[in-house]
């Protein structure tokens, strides 16, 4: 029901943003710049090709779907600036009516000055979109040094690998996946840990693409681990936590594992469970319970919250994942407001969180503001030498 009800409210306010954007769009193009039968087909073909896409890959993944898909998730960036600058530009309408600014240029003939905006806008949010595109094709390499200072570490170091939100799918598929893989491997960790959202929806497309066989090339003397995220729920957590076993990935679904004898690693199943119809997650405590304190534990928790109770408990590192750092301008800064920490690093008492921007994108392929990264974490204990960054 809950599932429901979101989707309602998403499609819904979706519906409400595209026609707002028609309706100016109409006004201010049509027929300026452009015939009302090309203006209304191009509209409806691009706000609709996501929905479609979606659907269609359900029952007849293909070449079709691929493209609506890709054409669809393009258009919610693009459709995102065109509605913040119509809005701006309405705002800017309404202040003049009270308190008229605008040059004699613009009142002087009302219509022409509205196509010339309209034409701007486009090529405006068109660039900023393809540029956005481009940055997501630019992952950056983040280096975390995390002291251990336990006499069971003198000397000892290990390297782990964090990579978040890589949602696995249509938009990111097998050349995007590939691309991250020769990193990983490229840098020849101890640890790979991913950190949620693992896939982006429906794991039938994943499956379907045969991208496990890409994940099973993944190289980490210690394994691979992963937890669930709340897109992992979407289609279906155990057949999605199944497929990911299949392919490498030991998922740790509030579960602790020691690893070579010298950390505990703490996977905690998303917070998001209970909107899916399943029980409560294990307590943190109860997940800490027993074990052996002298060691230090890095506990892995896609979304960033109640931070403090988790630094209260003791853990030496806290990875997650989740807020994609907002992924566009402005919505970063709702980001911001929202958790303590959006992005990177912060010392809580003796816990060192760090939130990962991710490595792939939700909805859009489009990154402005941040980019998409793949953490090298490395735990070094006393009078430890420091490895080469890997390339």
């Amino acid at each position: 029901m809950n599932f429901a009800v979101f989707f309602t409210v998403a499609l819904s306010l979706y519906a409400a943003v595209n026609a707002y954007i028609f309706v100016r769009g109409w006004r201010a193009l049509v027929p300026a710049v452009v015939s009302r039968p090309s203006f209304t087909a191009a509209f409806l073909f691009l706000s609709l090709s996501y929905v479609a896409g979606r659907f269609l890959e359900k029952v007849a993944l293909g070449m079709v779907s691929d493209f609506l898909v890709w054409t669809g998730s393009l258009w919610l960036a693009l459709m995102f600036y065109l509605f913040l600058a119509v809005v701006a530009i309405d705002l800017a309408r309404l202040a003049n009516r009270l308190f008229p600014f605008f040059p004699r240029a613009i009142t002087a003939d009302p219509a022409r000055a509205a196509a010339v905006t309209a034409v701007g806008v486009c090529v405006a949010g068109t660039l900023i979109v393809l540029g956005g595109f481009i940055n997501t094709l630019l992952p950056r390499t983040t280096e975390l040094v995390v002291p251990i200072d336990r006499p069971s570490w003198k000397g000892r170091t290990m390297t782990a690998l964090l990579v978040s939100d890589v949602h696995l799918g249509t938009v990111i598929g097998r050349m995007r996946l590939s691309a991250l893989v020769e990193r990983i491997n490229a840098c020849a960790p101890d640890l790979v840990l991913l950190a949620g959202d693992i896939l982006d929806e429906d794991v039938g497309t994943v499956m379907r693409k045969d991208l496990g066989e890409i994940l099973k090339n993944v190289r980490a003397r210690h394994g691979i681990y992963g937890i669930t995220g709340n897109h992992e729920f979407i289609g279906g957590v155990e057949r999605t936590a199944r497929f990911l076993q299949d392919s490498g990935i030991v998922m740790l679904r509030d579960w602790a594992v020691k690893i070579d004898g010298a950390l505990y690693l703490v996977g905690r199943e998303d917070r998001s469970v209970t909107r899916f119809g399943g029980p409560e997650r294990a307590p943190l405590d109860r997940l800490l319970a027993g074990l052996d304190r002298s060691l230090p534990v890095i506990v892995m928790d896609h979304q960033p919250y109640d931070l403090k109770h988790a630094a209260a408990r003791g853990a030496d590192l806290h990875l997650s994942g989740h807020t994609h750092a907002g992924q566009v301008w402005p919505a970063s800064c709702i980001v911001r407001a929202m958790y303590e920490v959006p992005s990177g690093a912060k010392r809580i008492g003796a816990t060192l969180f760090y939130v990962s921007t991710g490595y792939g994108s939700w909805g859009p392929p489009v990154r402005i503001g941040n980019r998409p990264e793949i953490v090298v974490v490395r735990l070094t204990g006393p009078g430890a030498g420091q490895k080469p960054v890997c390339p």
